[in-house]
Parts: structure tokens; C-alpha cells; sequence
């Protein structure tokens, strides 16, 4: 089972390198994340973007620009749809996010002809988070794509986490559908989903993994917690995935690790379409496209 960051690429340097596309690749922390990639020996890299911009961050940061393969293309969207054409082309494992806003990453991948969406698919964010405070890694969803999901898009959610927690090579993995309380509330919508989506992997609809909602966040992760209020669980105190009611909650426990958690890491994809989209913003940290780059690569075909 694979508990850090570091196992991650411990684990793909003995595998083949992916192929990594990279869409309007022309900030430096993109590009330095695709070198540390290529330096790490987990991905051949390929940009797309304005040739001049990138070779002049190239030049910034001393970077080899030999290193990637340049796709030249001074247009923004041009470059991203160029991209995902790479990716369904055959020519590219992984597509990234460079310094293109998240709409039109997104536009690119959900187009219904040249995009990157298979029929009646689902796509979602899924983030892998490092906590100091935890005790292994946790797989959340979702933080960026599905604002209010209902019931079918949180049963894709618990699929996605599930299915990206067994990359990391946690055979059962134990699910927390997180809401306000561990109590059944049949007024409150939240414990309703997460009591069915339970029920449903009780009845193996939901297979290969240990589910239990409705689950407060102190139950889900701290042992004391649950021992305090006697609760009685498969998952809870201990969980490897937690699926949250709604982005507004998700995305604020995962802005609450990055800006206050000292030591804390995370990756980022979308999940369900024909390959993994990195997608972190544009604002995060090299480290943090570096370990979505890997997350990526474990997770691709």
C-alpha cells in the first residue's frame, strides 16, 4: 500500500514513462513541473503553447528546452483543443493544465466532438491529500467539477475515489460519505444519499471497497472520535476516501490543508474521461502539479 508521495514515483520509475501533453504549457511553474517529471523518469513530456514564451522560461529557469517536445501554437484555446486532439490522437497518456483558466480546460475536455468525455460519462475532480496529522493518504472528491451532486453523480464520486485508491494499492478501501453529522437524518438530504450509497455497497452495487454514511468528519478520521461516541463502524476512524455533500464542503477542507496544514501535500485529477486531466490551479505550487503529474501516471492505462 502506498503511503507517500515519495512510493508514488518510487513505484512508476519501474514502470514504462507515460506520455504527458501539456495544454498552453507557458508559465514557468508548468513547465518546471514537467521537467522535474521528465527528470524523475515517470513521463516523456510534450507542450503546447507559444514556442517564444516557452523557450524564454526555459531560458529563465535554466532549463534544457530539449528535454520537452514543443508544439508551437500562439492561441490560447487553439492550444488547448490541440491538446486533447494530441490525447485522442493516441499520442499522449496524461493531458495537464497549463496557464489556460479551468473553463476552458474544461470546455476542451467536454466537447461532444473533439473532446475527451466517453457517452454518459461522469466526470470528477479527485484529489489525493498527505496530512502529517493522518496517518496515511486520503482520496477525496469532489473539489473542482460537480458543485451539487445528486445521488448518481455521488455514486460515480464513491466509484472515482474507490478506483483511484486502489491505484495506490489499498485493496479494500474504506469510504466515509461525509456529512454534518454520523446521525440519520431523514431531514436532511445529505444523510439521505450517503444512508443509500451504504446501503448499496452493503449489497455489492458498489463493489470492492467498505462504505459507511452518514459520517461526520471527526468519526471518519479520528479513532478517539468514534470511541468517545460509541459509534460502530467499518470505516470510520480510519478511512482512505472521503466523498463530501457538496464542492462548497470539499473545497474548503481542501483550501484548509494547503493554506494552514504545515507539511501537508496533495495531487489533483479529473477522473472519467478517456485519460487523466491534471487539474490543479493555476496558482499551485510546483510540488503540487509535480505529484498530480504522478498521480496522473499511476492512475493512466
Amino acid at each position: 500500500m502506498i503511503t507517500t508521495f515519495e512510493q508514488i514515483f518510487d513505484q512508476l520509475r519501474s514502470k514504462p514513462k507515460k506520455r504527458l501533453v501539456a495544454a498552453w504549457a507557458v508559465d514557468d511553474h508548468t513547465i518546471n513541473a514537467a521537467r522535474l517529471a521528465v527528470e524523475a523518469g515517470i513521463v516523456e513530456a510534450t507542450l503546447v503553447g507559444d514556442e517564444k514564451m516557452i523557450r524564454q522560461v526555459c531560458s529563465d529557469e535554466k532549463i534544457d528546452p530539449a528535454i520537452f517536445k514543443i508544439v508551437p501554437i500562439d492561441d490560447e484555446l487553439k492550444a488547448v483543443s490541440l491538446a486533447v486532439d494530441l490525447i485522442n490522437a493516441g499520442e499522449g497518456d496524461i493531458l495537464m493544465k497549463g496557464l489556460c483558466s479551468t473553463d476552458k480546460y474544461m470546455r476542451a475536455i467536454l466537447n461532444k466532438e473533439k473532446g475527451l468525455l466517453p457517452p454518459k460519462a461522469v466526470l470528477s475532480h479527485v484529489t489525493v491529500l498527505s496530512n502529517p496529522q493522518y496517518h496515511k493518504l486520503l482520496v477525496i472528491g469532489d473539489i473542482a467539477v460537480i458543485p451539487a451532486p445528486d445521488l448518481t453523480q455521488k455514486i460515480a464520486i464513491t466509484n472515482y475515489v474507490v478506483k483511484t485508491a486502489k491505484a495506490l494499492g489499498i485493496e479494500k478501501p474504506k469510504v466515509a460519505i461525509v456529512t454534518a453529522t454520523e446521525q440519520m437524518l431523514p431531514s436532511m438530504p445529505a444523510c439521505v444519499d450517503a444512508a443509500i450509497i451504504s446501503k448499496m455497497a452493503d449489497r455489492g452495487q458498489i463493489s470492492g471497497c467498505l462504505v459507511d454514511g452518514p459520517l461526520a468528519l471527526d468519526v471518519a478520521l479520528s479513532a478517539e472520535a468514534v470511541a468517545v461516541k460509541k459509534l460502530v463502524s467499518p470505516v470510520a476512524g480510519d478511512a482512505d476516501c472521503l466523498v463530501f455533500p457538496n464542492l462548497e464542503s470539499a473545497n474548503v477542507f481542501y483550501k484548509v490543508n494547503t493554506q494552514l496544514c504545515i507539511g501537508a501535500k496533495q495531487a489533483a485529477i479529473v477522473a472519467g474521461a478517456k485519460a487523466p486531466c491534471v487539474l490543479s490551479s493555476r496558482a499551485d505550487s510546483i510540488d503540487t502539479k509535480l505529484n498530480s503529474i504522478a498521480l496522473a501516471a499511476l492512475t493512466a492505462k
